[in-house]
């Protein structure tokens, strides 16, 4: 809720990773770089997360413990007699605050928003400094929500923005806004239930704007007991819908305090799911198409900037996405408007996640989760699915695994979630004992990755369509190591078995044993990746029962259960890099997905292919331009019609003979004025045993080197095929850009086709790269 005054806090703290002996040693006074400043404080920014290196470390497990915060803080509340708070949007994952040697507050939970009053902590006079002090931790704890067997990392920090909000003596707590359509929609209704925070009578002014700013009510109401309840009528509303996000504004004023303007957001929509069938918005069907968001990302951590968030958002939105699923916790306030502002519908859930059921503490704990979640995030027109949990059928934090007192418990949230709202309807995910417990239920569904074909995506979904009453897929898709290709990626697969179902059982995500399976046996190629995301998107539009599904993730992110993945520690199933540089598929999902005309040739990081001279080799081009004409090297290979039931690339596919060399592909969409073009080498002579690291510098700009090194053959040509892990280090001046858990932004990482490459600063002075890979000599790089 806006209206309050407030100065942002996110400058000028000091930050030490480990516990205190005691609350003096944030208290004392003591300069920095003094002998007795033996805590070696350091000077932050907000937001900030203390795992945003670690968590991608190759060498060490991401540290899980304490960290302090601490900044001198002067007040100056505008209000005679008014009160201080001090509001957190997100600290990970416990909390404690001190003023002076006083502990303040605490909370637990690393996800939602919470404030505490500081008034009466403050000295009477207002003249001198105060010291805040903050210790966050996320160390192992069973009994906390989520669990440490999550596949995401429980971050640790104050990784969203700290406020401090004045407020006068009587001021508006909560402004919920309930908007309703008329079965027509050409009607509607808004129930306002704001919130004072005493029992105080007063009266306040009410307007509402219409989605171009536009006043069009206005009224005065009046708080009872300092309740507000009232319900007001809109006759031919703007519909908010994906295409056409119209919000409306909310605003109040509290006759007594003029300065305090109360605005919140709002829209009107109407959706339902339909039984066995598919979700309608507004009155129409509309199919679902979404992706996942993890709160992560390259050299930050959770602590992401606003500019970053919006970034990752638009991405989203111009992918062609009108759905999306925050997994796996809630997310922050500008998420949400973001879907709000760009039309993406949400679900939202708790970080109920894997390990069991814990004691009253826990339990009490996923209950005020849910609470703050719903509360917090009401007014988003976005929101239609509150997520109870999520593999919920994953034991092992707890010696007893008792179903039904996790479908008891189950119940309880979904109960509560429709005491709290009950407008929108609850969700999980891969939960079958309780898949007859919430609103809308998604079965694991991971064709073609964990277990059999993507070929049997269709077959596997209708079934699970027809039994529960509302099915949603959320979480498919495959892992890719960016810039890796091959000229066959169905290598190492003929033992895939078919006909044994499309669910992630037990350690299907491991590297080792059981069934084989594209996940283990595969080479994690981007051809395959794109082949799983277009077979399955082309048989999503011929679906007429699928609400819809989103697709896991958006974005690659750290996980503490991944170590052997070719970028370790980083799950890869993102359509973009932890820094948020596109994969081919992200490329293939647009093509299905986005209105806007694209064009994207296959392959632009596929710089070396290979085989016989004269081969017959495929070209694609992913575009939703209805007509595509390829060239190589300057000779048209002719014009293809874009047919999305044609797979591969919806009919855009061309073959060609290919001689050693360098080659120039030109693709173009004559009726859009598109195109699009890059060079590549072809290779047709074998390429023996690795042999030896080649290095070549590949960029010197302003602050900055880029290395790239090759793995070759005796002769000196790259062994294309090559995917063992290498390793960077730096001795001299200047720091590698590491551990940001990108194909070429880590330590230690796999070869893609022979090639691996790292940036790093330049400086004045020397600078000696190492590489090391397997066996073979160590090559050092002069910079």
């Amino acid at each position: 809720m806006r209206g309050e005054c407030f100065s942002e806090l996110n400058d000028d703290w000091e930050f030490h990773q480990g516990d205190l002996g005691g609350i003096w040693e944030a208290c004392r006074p003591v300069k920095k770089g003094d002998p007795e400043d033996a805590l070696g404080w350091e000077n932050v920014t907000l937001p900030h997360c203390y795992n945003a290196r670690d968590a991608v470390d190759p060498e060490v497990a991401y540290y899980q413990g304490a960290g302090w915060y601490r900044k001198d803080l002067l007040p100056e509340n505008p209000f005679s007699g008014g009160l201080t708070f001090l509001h957190f949007e997100g600290t990970g994952q416990i909390c404690d605050v001190y003023i002076g040697t006083e502990k303040i507050a605490e909370h637990r939970g690393g996800y939602d928003e919470w404030s505490v009053d500081i008034s009466p902590y403050l000295p009477d006079d207002g003249k001198e400094p105060v010291r805040l002090s903050v210790r966050c931790s996320n160390e192992r704890d069973l009994e906390i929500i989520p669990s440490d067997l999550s596949d995401f990392c429980l971050y640790g920090g104050i990784y969203r923005p700290v406020r401090i909000i004045y407020r006068p003596a009587v001021y508006m707590g909560s402004l919920l806004l309930t908007s309703t359509l008329s079965e027509t929609m050409k009607s509607a209704q808004l129930h306002l239930r704001a919130e004072l925070n005493c029992g105080k009578a007063t009266n306040a002014s009410l307007e509402i704007s219409d989605p171009s700013g536009n006043p069009i009510l206005r009224e005065s109401l009046e708080f009872r007991d300092g309740l507000l309840e009232d319900t007001v009528y809109l006759n031919d509303p703007f519909l908010w819908s994906p295409d056409s996000p119209s919000l409306y504004k909310c605003s109040l004023v509290l006759d007594h305090s003029p300065d305090q303007v109360y605005s919140e957001s709002f829209g009107f929509r109407h959706f339902r799911f339909e039984k066995h069938g598919p979700f309608y918005l507004n009155g129409e069907r509309l199919l679902l198409r979404g992706t996942h968001r993890h709160e992560d990302h390259a050299g930050g951590g959770a602590a992401m900037s606003p500019e970053l968030i919006e970034r990752e958002m638009r991405m989203i939105k111009a992918m062609g996405a009108n759905f999306i699923r925050l997994g796996h916790y809630q997310q922050s306030r500008q998420v949400l408007e973001l879907c709000d502002s760009l039309g993406i519908l949400a679900w939202e859930e708790i970080p109920w996640c894997r390990g069991g059921l814990g004691g009253e503490s826990y339990r009490n704990m996923g209950k005020e989760m849910l609470r703050n979640m719903i509360f917090q995030h009401y007014n988003h027109p976005s929101v239609i699915l509150w997520g109870l949990g999520n593999e919920n059928d994953w034991p092992g934090d707890f010696s007893g695994f008792d179903q039904e007192d996790i479908r008891s418990y189950m119940k309880e949230l979904h109960d509560l979630s429709h005491s709290l709202d009950g407008e929108r309807m609850t969700s999980i995910r891969r939960c079958d004992f309780c898949r007859d417990i919430p609103d809308v239920y998604s079965p694991s569904i991971w064709a073609g990755w964990y277990r059999g074909h993507y070929r049997e995506y269709k077959e596997s979904s209708l079934r699970h369509i027809a039994e529960v009453d509302h099915f949603l897929h959320v979480e498919w898709g495959a892992s890719s190591h960016a810039g890796r290709f091959s000229e066959d990626p169905y290598l190492g697969l003929e033992n895939i078995k078919t006909g044994v179902g499309t669910d992630e059982r037990g350690s299907d995500a491991s590297l080792y044993g059981g069934l084989s399976r594209v996940s283990k046996d595969g080479n994690w190629s981007e051809n395959y990746a794109c082949d799983l995301f277009d077979w399955t998107l082309k048989e999503q539009e011929t679906m007429g029962e699928l609400t819809g599904s989103a697709f896991w993730p958006f974005k690659d992110f750290a996980t503490p259960l991944r170590p052997e993945n070719p970028v370790p520690y980083v799950n890869q199933k993102g359509v973009v890099e932890r820094d948020l540089s596109p994969k081919e598929s992200f490329f293939v999902v647009q093509s299905y997905w986005s209105d806007t005309p694209m064009l994207r040739l296959f392959g632009h990081r596929w710089s070396d292919r290979w085989g016989g001279d004269g081969e017959l080799k495929e070209f694609r081009v992913y575009s939703n331009c209805s007509r595509v004409e390829l060239f190589l090297d300057g000779i048209s290979l002719g014009v293809k019609t874009r047919d999305s039931g044609d797979f591969p690339a919806a009919g855009l596919r061309w073959e060609a003979e290919l001689s050693f060399g360098c080659h120039r592909l030109r693709a173009i969409a004559p009726d859009e004025g598109l195109e699009d073009e890059y060079l590549f080498q072809y290779h047709s002579a074998d390429w023996g045993s690795p042999y030896a690291l080649r290095d070549t510098v590949l960029e010197r700009t302003e602050g900055f080197v880029e290395i790239e090194v090759s793995v070759v053959d005796r002769d000196g040509r790259i062994c294309l095929d090559c995917e063992e892990y290498v390793e960077f280090s730096l001795a001299g001046t200047g720091e590698l850009l590491d551990n940001r858990g990108t194909s070429r932004g880590s330590r230690k990482v796999q070869l893609c086709n022979g090639k691996s490459g790292i940036k790093l600063t330049a400086r004045e002075g020397e600078a000696v790269v190492g590489v090391a890979c397997g066996n073979l000599n160590p090559l050092f790089v002069s910079v």
